[in-house]
């Protein structure tokens, strides 16, 4: 089996396990863990108060999602760095 059989069957794969939650629960809300925390903690004790606040608050939504991509991306870059290091170790 070539390597790009393999690399296409991989893909596929991925796109399945993307695109399923989004076939299977169609309509469904899909926020953060957070934001489901919060509310329920407003449904449980609508008294709370927070003891802890962030140093810093991104000034929109989509800086927080930007900075959370670059650090997905970060941690894939490092482990595909380090597994491929890995690799290379044992095949050299």
């Amino acid at each position: 089996m070539s390597t790009t059989y393999k690399n296409l069957i991989l893909l596929l794969f991925a796109l399945a396990l993307i695109l399923t939650p989004f076939i299977v629960q169609q309509g469904a809300d899909f926020a953060g863990a957070d934001e489901k925390a919060q509310e329920i903690i407003g449904e449980v004790r609508p008294d709370y108060e927070p003891w802890f606040s962030s140093l810093w608050e991104p000034p929109s939504g989509e800086v927080e999602s930007l900075l959370f991509a670059v650090q997905a991306a970060l941690g894939g870059v490092f482990l595909g760095y380090y597994f491929g290091y890995q690799k290379g170790k044992v095949a050299g």
